[in-house]
């Protein structure tokens, strides 16, 4: 196992009386590339600050080579530690070129010149990050992405043994963000440089990062793996957002599905609803319903379906029938019974076909038990795979009092009208 290369030891750091990071302890090991994420004002760009000892902790230290960095000269600290701000002031016209230079200030007498060596390491800088070709550009008649690429080749021209970055990728296109990412990833496994850097797109984070440090309130709120770090609860408790993680069938690098961003809304306080669907058609009306403050159940759907992953991913109570498997009595009354305890029913634009025409049946039961019953969508007929069957009763229930929505907004205002809220 590699060596230790940074140690962070019960770290507090303060911006006047607010406490920004409290209690930091963190090891980071030579040639690692660490994650930081988390949620704005969490303390990541802190962090950062206080290991480039732009920020003194009030609390704590910080050993780099197991050598306190409060006892580093500025040169010395220089040499070894490399640091890409989120935005870097560029008033003055200097050059490309210039600006990549600066990186090797560090290495340079008092009022000495550039060497050759110096010339050749920030070409070295600006080639990796194909910013050569800016050269003798002025910095600030650059784009945003183009001046960044130069900030992080000033950063490499330091040869430093440890670079941090603060959302490096931010002003980068998709192309560019893969490229400097992929430049890091070299600069970790080639040259043993530790590389730390914070992210706000956690799917890149995950692809290229060999551990995440989790931040919430200034606080270390998960640290490990990749699959150690991005689990759903750690997701929804640090951003208040309902997530699947998945793992991507070609890069083997797992990925953030975002399904629902909680809002605040207690579950409950708007009423039940029951929803009817299968196929993927009732998983965009269960987060609406869900960030609502609905409580909702589904079924009958089968284990396999798309619907009940996202049910199962929202934490809400299905009726299950076996893969591939005509809804049986038994799955039947479990969804009877849940949607019975609903104040509605909602009844997706699903296909029906032998297997769930059940499902119309327990719509029209539900009806007759005094629920409202809400049809998504029209055109039942192309949906009628049961030879007349389910447009049958799909007319059926419309003549007994069930509405019919064309979109999911049209059958959430319809609910907010026709169900009372419960008192609490």
């Amino acid at each position: 196992m590699a060596e230790v290369k940074l140690r962070i030891q019960g770290v507090d750091c303060y911006y006047g009386s607010i406490k920004a990071l409290d209690g930091i302890t963190l090891e980071v090991r030579e040639g690692e590339f660490l994650g930081i994420v988390g949620p704005n004002g969490s303390g990541k760009t802190t962090l950062i600050r206080a290991i480039a000892r732009i920020l003194k902790p009030k609390v704590g230290a910080i050993f780099l080579d197991e050598e306190n960095i409060s006892a580093m000269s500025n040169v010395e600290l220089a040499r070894k530690v490399a640091v890409v701000p989120q935005e870097a002031a560029t008033t003055f016209s200097f050059t490309a070129l210039d600006i990549v230079l600066m990186g090797r200030n560090p290495y340079l007498g008092r009022l000495a010149f550039e060497r050759q060596e110096d010339y050749e390491i920030a070409r070295w800088a600006m080639e990796l990050t194909n910013t050569w070709h800016l050269a003798n550009r002025p910095v600030n008649e650059l784009s945003g992405g183009e001046k960044q690429r130069v900030i992080i080749a000033r950063a490499l021209a330091q040869k430093p043994q440890v670079m941090m970055l603060d959302e490096p990728t931010s002003h980068l296109d998709i192309s560019h963000q893969i490229e400097i990412l992929e430049i890091l990833k070299r600069l970790c496994r080639e040259e043993k440089v530790t590389v730390i850097a914070v992210f706000h797109d956690l799917n890149l984070a995950a692809r290229y990062c060999d551990r995440l440090v989790m931040m919430y309130q200034g606080k270390v709120a998960a640290v490990g793996s990749v699959e150690e770090v991005l689990t759903p609860s750690n997701i929804e408790k640090v951003f208040s957002v309902k997530v699947e993680v998945r793992r991507h069938p070609v890069t083997g690098t797992l990925y953030v599905v975002p399904l629902q961003v909680s809002r605040g809304v207690a579950a409950g306080r708007r009423g039940r609803v029951h929803v009817v669907c299968g196929g993927g058609s009732g998983a965009q009306l269960f987060m609406e319903l869900v960030d609502r403050g609905f409580t909702v159940s589904v079924g009958a759907v089968n284990l396999l379906d798309d619907d009940y992953a996202v049910a199962v991913s929202l934490g809400l109570e299905a009726a299950v029938e076996a893969p591939f498997s005509p809804i049986s009595d038994e799955a039947y009354r479990q969804a009877l019974d849940l949607a019975l305890k609903a104040d509605a029913v909602i009844v997706s634009d699903v296909p029906f076909g032998p297997g769930n025409l059940k499902n119309l049946e327990l719509a029209l039961k539900a009806l007759r038990q005094g629920k409202v019953v809400i049809m998504l969508g029209s055109n039942i007929e192309r949906r009628d795979y049961t030879g007349g069957k389910a447009k049958q009763l799909y007319l059926k229930l419309l003549a007994e009092g069930a509405v019919e929505c064309k979109s999911v907004a049209d059958a959430l205002k319809l609910l907010e009208e026709r169900i009372t809220p419960p008192h609490v």
